[in-house]
């Protein structure tokens, strides 16, 4: 095991420095990235090889706390223990901007802590409690700002709650105009999502376009000759519900939001789009960036502009929601 965690040092270039200060309350997050893209399948068999503590440089990523190191079957996996907090600040830096409104970076801190602390109770018992990337929410390691600090501090410990419990606080980059339903992305209700209507023409996704040529589609399908791609139906937010696809297999009817993860999620920035055949291709012209439910980033930014608290743009965007402690839980 020694010779192995040795190799693993190398390979990794991990550089550390002994830090045991911790919090009391922790998260263990599962490292997705490219090297690591992977994540443990269920009833996967893993053995833990060993732990790094401290201060670490991971592949050119720092990460405080604590990185466990496990393998399986299909290879390594890394996960990061470290503070709830510090967390959060973490994750607030890399999926908004730190030079926004501070009530929009406070409104994200409440949500991502939120986020973080329903999948901790979610999945208390497994190896780790959430993933680094869009599977959950993006983590990209220690990265300090202060400004972010400062909205995190502001909010230290507050979450969402419904009926005395952590909400799922699902969020989203860019809406176009209006949110979309949980059960045309999730296929569960919840009381405190609901569609509502606001501005977010300041995102650069507010509108975009996008040409797709239909070998792009058919590799991402796994689908030979197609001839006709056309919208079989909508969800009551008019955003995309299913699509009909024509090709040498016969009639194939995909939802919406299928369709958009085998192209890639950045390649198809929403399913609030609209289709024009063009050759060999499909332009798609479209509206907002991300599945649509809960808070609009760009909306909750739009709403600081404006002069609203980060309550007031929470209980917007979340509807009959309280904001409690964790820690007084």
């Amino acid at each position: 095991m020694n010779r192995i965690l040795r190799m693993l040092l190398t390979i990794l270039c991990v550089s550390i420095v002994i830090n045991n200060t911790y919090a009391s309350n922790k998260i263990k997050v599962l490292i997705v990235n490219d090297v690591y893209p992977d994540i443990p399948e269920k009833n996967e068999k893993i053995t833990k090889l060993g732990s790094l503590k401290g201060d670490l440089l991971v592949m050119g990523t720092h990460y405080t706390g604590n990185i466990d190191v496990w393998k399986g079957k299909n290879g390594l996996y890394l996960i990061n223990e470290l503070p709830i907090e510090d967390y959060v600040k973490d994750v607030v830096a890399v999926e908004v901007r730190p030079d926004w409104d501070m009530e929009a970076l406070k409104a994200q801190a409440v949500i991502s802590r939120t986020y973080a602390i329903y999948q901790k109770q979610m999945n208390g018992d497994s190896v780790y409690h959430i993933a680094s990337s869009v599977i959950h929410q993006v983590y990209k390691g220690n990265n300090p700002d202060v400004r972010i600090t400062f909205a995190v501090e502001e909010t230290s410990a507050e979450i969402l709650t419904f009926d005395n419990r952590p909400i799922e606080a699902f969020y989203h980059s860019t809406c176009g105009g209006r949110t979309e339903i949980p059960e045309n992305v999730f296929g569960k209700s919840y009381s405190y999502l609901k569609s509502v209507e606001s501005t977010c023409e300041i995102s650069p996704y507010s509108a975009w376009e996008k040409r797709i040529k239909l070998s792009e589609i058919e590799k991402a399908l796994n689908l030979s000759e197609i001839k006709e791609v056309s919208i079989r139906s909508y969800t009551s937010t008019k955003r995309v519900n299913q699509l009909d696809i024509i090709s040498d297999s016969g009639v194939t009817t995909i939802n919406a939001n299928d369709f958009r993860k085998a192209l890639g999620w950045s390649r198809l920035p929403s399913t609030n789009f609209h289709m024009t055949p063009d050759g060999d291709s499909i332009i798609f012209e479209g509206k907002g960036y991300g599945h649509g439910v809960g808070l609009c980033q760009w909306c909750a930014l739009q709403m600081a502009r404006d002069g609203k608290n980060y309550k007031e743009i929470l209980s917007f965007f979340y509807p009959g929601t309280t904001i409690q402690l964790y820690e007084s839980r």
